[in-house]
């Protein structure tokens, strides 16, 4: 009996030992895994020693206290604070210690790197790779260098001047829709709101050559894509919910697949469509044709381009590059509009003087509608979009991850595997490169008060190799809006304070109200 015992258990044995086998491979694998990070994180950490510290919270929240999720206006405040007394600083945030850079000498040595030294860093960004696909804001390496070049003539002046009636169309419909709503007597408005849409708006058509009417009516697509942004910038304040498999499990999870489903097949129609009716022989004359009609449009131009062995970009390609560009133009614009009409109603000195640089551009031409040659001619009122986006800059901070260590002016080294944050918040606010960071003043971009100013004190649209590629696009839309807007409106400050929000862009939380006052024609 005793013998047959052990015979089985000998056969027990031998049937489980490829699984303890295994099981003690895995072990031995985390604990190798643990150690690494362990010594790692160690040796960074005296690594960094050399960088200051602001007080911590205690010992085991570290700096988590900086910025309040539950109060992000007090967050930005105390980077305003220690901005003052660090040009960086590293924060502890469990086992993270990203290093913070607020100075154009040390955002100058991130900026010289490559892309392959200091990439996008994966926190966060990794939540929109569903949406966006590798589309340049998430592309990496030859991917990502191939891409940019082949976008590149997408955003030539000659393709924007193509787009200045689509800007001035959309901000058209807009103000008919503020008129409405100030003679029912609703005189007070959330810009975000109204400008979001008008925004998105002006991308479909410059984008797809669709005429969604979305301003007036409600749209699926646009729905759809003002949903996921929120449901990102929510994810992003649930740390529980980083992990894909627990996210896509929530109501929230399933909402952003669906809408994601929703977006990548409107696209996919509007793709198929058009390769559809593009001629196979005769591009050029079909260029001439499409320019002549000023039809041409981002579809177009990604369809047709090609890269220096002549392959054109996948349909998969061009999709992830349509979305990243709904994605990224429409609520950082809505954002720079926003805060800049909410600057110009605290200083009416200054709206005044920018509509009266309007008003003479315009004096005798009808209908009032600002083409691409107005542009260079609006100095004042480019001057006062420059200061709101340094004061209030649309997105306030890019990641980089280190893959080699990088040595700062200093002599001081980011070790490899440290996340850098270059705070674009704090940089525009840093006393030492701005004086007087807080105050409004539009002519800090005056020609002669730039001279001899670091190009990296002023990077709204981040900077080095992966700056914005649509920045150009961004302010010949900010100028038109505005120059339009106070052409017609006076916008007056609300009785409440806005409080700042950062999220994906800088928002106001719960809307940056304002009021508006139509101006008759005499007053235009």
């Amino acid at each position: 009996m005793l013998q047959l015992s052990l015979s089985k258990m000998g056969l027990w044995l031998m049937a489980a030992s490829p699984w303890l086998l295994l099981l003690l491979v895995g072990a031995s694998w985390l604990l190798v895994q643990v150690l690494v990070w362990t010594y790692t994180s160690y040796d960074n950490a005296r690594r960094l020693r050399g960088f200051p510290q602001p007080p911590k919270r205690n010992w085991f929240l570290g700096h988590l206290g900086l910025a309040p999720t539950h109060q992000p206006e007090q967050g930005l405040r105390n980077l305003t604070q220690q901005v003052a007394n660090y040009p960086e600083f590293m924060i502890w945030m469990g086992p993270i210690t990203p290093i913070i850079l607020c100075h154009p000498d040390l955002i100058q040595t991130m900026d010289n790197a490559s892309a392959a030294i200091a990439p996008k860093a994966s926190v966060f960004y990794d939540f929109l790779k569903p949406w966006l696909g590798d589309g340049l804001l998430l592309s990496a390496g030859d991917k990502w260098s191939s891409h940019r070049r082949m976008l590149t003539p997408a955003f030539h002046f000659n393709i924007l001047k193509l787009y200045m009636k689509n800007f001035n169309d959309s901000v058209n419909v807009m103000h008919a829709k503020w008129q409405h709503l100030v003679t029912e007597g609703h005189n007070r408005l959330d810009m975000f709101e109204h400008i979001s849409l008008m925004t998105l708006d002006s991308l479909l058509k410059c984008v797809f050559s669709f005429h969604s009417n979305c301003q007036e009516k409600p749209s699926q697509y646009i729905a759809a894509i003002v949903e996921l942004s929120a449901l990102v910038a929510k994810r992003h304040q649930q740390i529980f919910l980083h992990l894909d498999f627990l996210y896509y499990l929530t109501p929230d999870g399933w909402r952003f697949h669906k809408a994601c489903r929703l977006v990548h097949d409107f696209t996919d129609a509007v793709i198929q469509e058009r390769r559809n009716t593009l001629p196979t022989e005769g591009i050029d004359d079909f260029l001439k044709a499409k320019d002549k009609a000023k039809t041409l449009d981002f579809i177009d131009v990604l369809l047709l381009t090609k890269d220096e062995d002549g392959k054109r970009l996948s349909d998969e390609d061009i999709r992830a590059e349509a979305d990243t560009i709904m994605f990224g133009g429409h609520d950082t614009t809505a954002s720079g509009l926003s805060w800049v009409l909410y600057n110009l109603a605290k200083h009416p000195e200054y709206q005044e003087c920018c509509r009266q640089e309007v008003h003479e551009l315009l004096r005798d031409r009808e209908p009032k509608e600002i083409e691409w040659d107005d542009l260079a001619q609006l100095p004042f009122l480019t001057m006062c979009i420059k200061e709101s986006l340094r004061l209030h800059p649309p997105v306030t901070v890019i990641s980089r991850r280190c893959t080699q260590d990088i040595v700062l002016p200093d002599g001081r080294i980011i070790p490899k595997g440290v996340i850098c944050l270059i705070s674009i918040f704090g940089t525009h606010h840093n006393p030492s490169v701005w004086p007087d960071p807080e105050v409004y003043d539009p002519f800090r971009f005056d020609p002669e008060n730039i001279k001899g100013r670091s190009p990296l004190a002023f990077i709204p649209f981040s900077a080095g190799p992966r700056n914005c590629i649509g920045q150009t696009f961004a302010m010949t839309e900010m100028k038109v809006v505005l120059a339009l807007t106070l052409l017609h409106f006076r916008v007056l400050p609300d009785k409440e304070e806005p409080r700042r929000k950062p999220e994906l862009i800088l928002r106001a939380e719960g809307g940056l109200w304002l009021q508006l006052e139509p101006l008759s024609a005499g007053q235009q």
